[in-house]
């Protein structure tokens, strides 16, 4: 077991037996998660749909701390999508309300670490005791470069794309000839963070969602049926196992 996990996994225990089977120099720099699942996870629970989403930032606790202990060192969570707009405004005011309260009481925690957070995404309609809250934690965090959260809060995809083309429209300097797939992604949300080597949907659901579209060409995909409040750092450990056994391409044909 690597040192970082002493005292993190239990000796003897079935995560120190999957842990084991990792090969550290095969790692994803770089995992995206879509967090799937509160609503449901709460309902087959008889309890109120905001119980789910209290549940899975305790997920999103424990993924926190398990990947830079792992070797991971971007992890990307897809939060509020601007198509989450379309929930119960009571709902959506409670989501806010309970990132706000997280970012206070965790803020410390990512300075401790020396994390960095950043948020991919249209801060504008981000109520203002939250945007004042991420704005905060940004800000202590910005020189931090152990380990990279980025929130994905009020974003879209497409969105994504049509606000870098709008970005490189207001570039006189660029001329359509000069335009390629390096330059573009200069443009985008995650401008000088890698592209996800590995993409987790948590719920079950086989679709991307409207999420990192531009980033996710190569990536693997890895699909589990667990609600996002379930998930937890062995889930996260089978779902490392699980890239690692495949071959990576980026299209060219199997080696041998």
């Amino acid at each position: 077991m690597i040192e970082s996990l002493r005292g993190f996994i239990k000796p003897g225990s079935e995560e120190e037996a999957l842990i084991q089977k990792i090969d550290f120099s095969k790692l994803p720099k770089h995992v995206a998660v879509i967090m799937d699942g509160n609503g449901r996870w709460a309902k087959m629970r008889n309890l109120p749909r905001v119980e789910g989403h209290k549940a899975g930032l305790k997920a999103v606790k424990e993924i926190v701390e398990t990947c830079p202990r792992i070797g991971i060192k971007y992890l990307t969570l897809y939060a509020f999508s601007k198509e989450n707009w379309k929930r119960p405004q009571k709902e959506v005011k409670t989501l806010w309300g309970l990132l706000a309260n997280y970012l206070k009481k965790e803020s410390s925690v990512l300075v401790k670490n020396e994390f960095r957070l950043n948020v991919i995404g249209q801060m504008e309609q981000i109520p203002e005791r939250t945007k004042k809250e991420l704005v905060r934690v940004m800000d202590m965090t910005r020189n931090y470069d152990k380990f990279i959260i980025n929130l994905a809060l009020n974003y879209s995809g497409r969105s994504e794309i049509v606000d870098a083309v709008k970005k490189i429209l207001d570039t006189d300097r660029i001329k359509g000839n000069d335009l390629n797939e390096e330059l573009f992604s200069k443009y985008i949300y995650t401008s000088g963070i890698p592209d996800p080597d590995l993409l987790i949907r948590t719920s079950g659901e086989l679709r991307i969602s409207n999420f990192l579209l531009w980033q996710i060409a190569y990536s693997e995909i890895w699909v589990t049926p667990v609600y996002w409040p379930d998930f937890n750092r062995r889930n996260m450990i089978e779902a490392i196992l699980e890239y690692q056994s495949r071959e990576r391409r980026f299209g060219d044909i199997k080696a041998g």
